[in-house]
């Protein structure tokens, strides 16, 4: 399966987990190392618009398209989450969930609903499975942001 990620061109190569482990996110507590990827493209440009500043035009983004293999896929399901797992700021449930998953090392992927479109799907890829080596940065481009975006 082919996964999105739209991030800046320092990082387009980058599949070290560095920044998720660095800062955590809504799926990963800081110190657990992952990749955040989206489903589609438009789904990547969403996840990354809502934490821009305002009124600021992105630059040196990039769209990275990853090959990744889909026979290691669990999925976390929305109903079975709490009634304010997609809030701003979500509960540590989310975090515990995906910090199992990391460390039972027993999917290459966790699939997890968008909290900004609950019917779409953003993946989590754990780096330390054995089946990472299968996993290819196969296109990167120059993302430009459609000024009524930004």
């Amino acid at each position: 399966m082919i996964l999105f990620r739209l991030t800046k061109e320092a990082y387009a190569d980058d599949l070290s987990g560095t920044g998720a482990r660095l800062y955590g996110g809504r799926w990963n507590s800081k110190g657990k190392a992952t990749i955040y990827m989206a489903s589609s493209q438009s789904l990547a440009l969403l996840e990354v618009l809502v934490h821009l500043p305002a009124l600021i035009e992105p630059k040196n983004y990039y769209l990275v398209s990853i090959e990744v293999p889909d026979i290691s896929i669990v999925q976390v399901v929305a109903k079975d989450l709490p009634a304010n797992w997609n809030a701003m700021q979500p509960p540590t449930v989310l975090k515990k969930i995906g910090d199992e998953f990391l460390a039972a090392n027993k999917y290459l992927l966790l699939k997890v609903p968008s909290a900004i479109v609950p019917a779409e799907y953003n993946y989590l890829l754990n780096i330390q499975h054995p089946d990472m080596k299968k996993v290819k940065v196969i296109s990167k481009e120059l993302f430009s942001f459609d000024k009524r975006l930004v």
